[in-house]
C-alpha cells in the first residue's frame, strides 16, 4: 500500500512539475492511513512506525518534493493555509533545494 501510494505521489509530482514548474501546488485527497504512510516515507520512517503519526479527518498535510528530498510542511493542519503558497526562498522554489541552515523559522 505504501509503495503504491508513494510511487503515485512521486509520479504525479513529476508530471505537475514538468507542466507547471517546481513551485506548483496541487491537491490529492485520500484516507488517513495512506496519508500517514506517505508522511512516514517523507520523514524516512520505517512503515512499522506510520501508526505513530496522527492525521485528523478533513485536515491538510503538505509535503514538498525536491530533487534532494521531501519536506513535511504541514501535518493535519485545519487552520490558515496561506503559508502553503510557495515563497522564492523556500527549499526547492528556485533557490537551494536543501533546508535552511539551523532549520529556519519558516516565517516570511
Amino acid at each position: 500500500m505504501q509503495a503504491r501510494a508513494v510511487d503515485a505521489v512521486r509520479e504525479w509530482n513529476a508530471r505537475v512539475e514538468a507542466e507547471h514548474g517546481e513551485s506548483a501546488v496541487y491537491l490529492m485527497c485520500t484516507h488517513g492511513d495512506l496519508i500517514k504512510s506517505i508522511v512516514a516515507d517523507a520523514l524516512g520512517l520505517h512503515l512499522d512506525h506510520f501508526q505513530r503519526i496522527a492525521v485528523d479527518p478533513c485536515s491538510v498535510t503538505a509535503v514538498r518534493y525536491t530533487r534532494l528530498r521531501p519536506y513535511l510542511l504541514r501535518l493535519g493542519d485545519t487552520g490558515d493555509l496561506a503559508g502553503l503558497v510557495p515563497r522564492e526562498d523556500a527549499p526547492g522554489a528556485g533557490g537551494s533545494p536543501d533546508a535552511a541552515v539551523g532549520g529556519g523559522a519558516g516565517a516570511p
